[in-house]
């Protein structure tokens, strides 16, 4: 794929995408949140690299969690992990001038690289915390909508404490080898989990995330 429009038409096309996650995208070229070396892949529904061992995740998995997660106009959402900044783009958009996207990552660099892409686009419904995001941000809850870019062994407590009544949870869970994506819906003081599909992303790292050496573990979607 050749534009960013070639790739979101091909998202529709196999159904990682409905219209309203379609039309955000279309809005947010790709290749901004790419690094430089891999720009001629930045339309490609595979996951790149972008510093300190992480990644940028394939475009159909974005596109999917998104779809998913089903973010609404006003709505206010916590993500977990900054990466480049990207899924956060998207959030922006589809939850509009009067949502707020608040997002956290444990690494400064990163942190600073999805700023910089963000202002590119000239969002300003987006703040970026940087700290152990497996602890959620109580500052602001509770949120409407959370979503985990990074696999933990189990779903992390705080992350289900600071969501709304009827609010999601979009997050893998698994060891580092094969996780699977989960919806975790709140209802009061009970909650819905459903298995989504398995994917294998890289480590959630925190308090309630994997701990140790995990340097060398790489997203593999």
């Amino acid at each position: 794929m050749q534009s960013n429009e070639e790739m979101v038409a091909y998202l529709l096309e196999q159904g990682y995408a409905d219209e309203r996650v379609a039309n955000a995208m279309r809005k947010i070229d790709r290749a901004i949140f790419v690094s430089k070396e891999y720009e001629r892949y930045a339309y490609a529904d595979t996951p790149l690299p972008i510093g300190k061992d992480q990644t940028i995740s394939a475009p159909g998995v974005v596109a999917f969690m998104s779809k998913s997660l089903d973010a609404r106009e006003g709505m206010k959402i916590l993500e977990v992990g900054s990466g480049s900044g990207y899924q956060a783009a998207i959030l922006a958009e589809l939850v509009g001038g009067k949502g707020r996207v608040y997002t956290v990552e444990r690494i400064l660099e990163l942190v600073m690289l999805a700023r910089s892409n963000i202002a590119k686009l000239g969002y300003k419904n987006v703040e970026f915390i940087h700290g152990d995001g497996t602890k959620g941000y109580k500052e602001k809850a509770p949120f409407d909508r959370v979503i985990v870019t990074a696999a933990a062994p189990s779903i992390p407590p705080p992350l289900v404490e600071q969501l709304v009544d009827g609010g999601r949870l979009l997050i893998p869970v698994g060891n580092k080898f094969w996780q699977d994506l989960q919806l975790v819906e709140r209802y009061g003081k009970k909650t819905k989990i459903t298995n989504i599909m398995p994917v294998v992303f890289v480590p959630l790292v925190g308090e309630f995330g994997h701990r140790g050496d995990i340097s060398t573990l790489i997203s593999l979607i």
